[in-house]
């Protein structure tokens, strides 16, 4: 019965929010709650919230802290040369854009730290994507599944929990892979490239000038980029495609739509929040605090807590300045933050109740006698649905060791166990499970729903790409 409860709970929520019914905050309290007294554990309730918010909690504050952060230095003028190398290397082409997105979020990727990811690679493209008019909803799935396959670097936490739990070293399950997960990360590659041609297509063909000119068309501005102007020229036959959507959720983000300038002056070359004297202070404050979390000399939250205390110090001195900066970002940080914790009664409910063990056990249960000897290929199966509905540690420390006991039965190795859980990592970053993900969709303005309904396609089959590849090469 919470077998079925528990797969209902989740099919509940992700037909409300895909459909526009409830938002993913309110679906993320009410709807695991109304389960949980369907299974006569409304008593507990409570006990399960606190659970679930004492656990998420040190992440809920590490995104608030990290979001104040790179906010004072998008303010600051850190990432203006990003964009305009990245508005230079790109020439206005959709295209260039989107494959940028993805070879930027893969290699900011390599720190380990979806969330951090994410505010970069969001704060460099964001104003570029808004420019040119393109699919937001693009860049959030490109950049999630980048993240995803990159997730699988052995600091990262998948590849460290799957060692853990079955006694092994993180680099022998690694390294063997590293073949497979470069296949993964030329499909997303490969995605990018096809729908920036989409999106080139819908668009039409646009060009960077010198100077602004003048035209009954749309002129738009270079962010950053000291005067010069984008001129769109319309195409015949630029039409939409049904993954990349020419609506103006997709294009205003689903946020009910900004005006255009606001949102990007942000960008704006003469904006009074620059600090260019201080570019090299921030420059290296930024590098030292992602070296210190990837070398892990202090806890993320402690770093992101004084990293953005002293950039607001150093760069704003003035008591009014600070306040003024941190008034400016508290829409995200209270968007971010309250949906970890919404996410956090989603997931105590889940792990209180049981219905997260009685799942795992069901499909655990249903895999045929006869498949024993491909276990290796049936966990990497499962690691797509089963990363997707629950947490990495639910995954990793509740259904691995089943699975690696049932594969040994018929010969099949932990090692191979291992690198096959990897598999379900790229569609595991946009589950709504993830605190990250809210972090993804929140800085860029898109609805969760539509972020869900476009990426999730394109992220299984990702994962099915790097399966493949790792039976090929015979590391699975």
């Amino acid at each position: 019965m919470l077998t079925i409860l528990g797969f209902a709970m989740i099919a509940t929520f992700l037909a409300l929010i895909m459909t526009k019914k409830m938002s993913p905050i309110a679906a993320l309290v009410l709807i695991p709650a109304l389960f949980c007294v369907a299974v006569g554990k409304g008593a507990h309730l409570g006990d399960y919230v606190i659970d679930g918010v004492s656990s998420l909690a040190p992440t809920a504050a590490m995104l608030m802290f990290a979001i104040v952060y790179f906010g004072v230095m998008i303010d600051v003028g850190l990432f203006d040369p990003v964009v305009r190398g990245i508005l230079r290397f790109c020439k206005a082409d959709p295209m260039r854009v989107v494959v940028g997105t993805a070879v930027l979020a893969a290699i900011v990727s390599l720190d380990g730290d979806g969330s951090t990811t994410f505010m970069i690679t969001v704060s460099a493209m964001y104003p570029l994507y808004k420019r040119l008019g393109m699919s937001l909803v693009v860049m959030t799935g490109v950049a999630a599944m980048a993240n995803g396959v990159m997730n699988t670097v052995p600091w990262g936490g998948p590849t460290a929990r799957a060692a853990t739990a079955l006694k092994l070293d993180a680099a022998d399950i690694f390294v063997p892979m590293i073949p497979a997960l470069l296949v993964g990360l030329l499909g997303v590659l490969g995605l990018a490239y096809l729908l920036g041609l989409r999106e080139r297509r819908r668009l039409g063909a646009l060009r960077l000038d010198e100077e602004s000119v003048e035209t009954k068309e749309t002129v738009l501005v270079g962010a950053g980029a000291g005067g010069g102007g984008l001129e769109k020229r319309p195409v015949a036959g630029g039409g939409g495609a049904d993954d990349v959507d020419n609506d103006r959720d997709d294009r205003d983000g689903g946020d009910g739509g900004d005006d255009d300038g606001d949102l990007l002056k942000g960008l704006d070359p003469n904006r009074p929040t620059l600090r260019p004297r201080l570019y090299w202070f921030n420059a290296l404050l930024t590098g030292t605090l992602i070296t210190a979390m990837i070398l892990e000399l202090l806890p993320i939250p402690v770093l992101f807590l004084l990293g953005a205390a002293l950039a607001l110090s150093v760069n704003y001195p003035r008591l009014p300045d600070q306040k003024a900066r941190i008034a400016a970002h508290a829409d995200n940080v209270l968007n971010v933050s309250g949906m970890v914790f919404a996410a956090a009664v989603f997931t105590g409910v889940l792990q209180g109740t049981g219905m997260v063990d009685h799942m795992a056990g069901w499909l655990v249960d249903t895999v045929p006698e006869g498949l024993g000897p491909h276990m290796a290929l049936v966990t990497g199966v499962l690691s797509l649905p089963l990363t997707y509905f629950m947490s990495n540690d639910g995954f990793y420390f509740g259904v691995l060791p089943v699975l690696a006991e049932a594969g040994a039965a018929h010969g099949v190795t932990p090692l191979e166990m291992a690198r096959a859980s990897l598999v379900g990592q790229p569609l595991h970053m946009s589950s709504p499970l993830v605190p990250a993900v809210y972090v993804l969709v929140g800085m860029a303005r898109v609805e969760f729903g539509d972020h869900t309904r476009f990426v999730v396609k394109w992220a299984a089959l990702t994962c099915l790409l790097i399966l493949a590849a790792g039976i090929l090469f015979g590391t699975i």
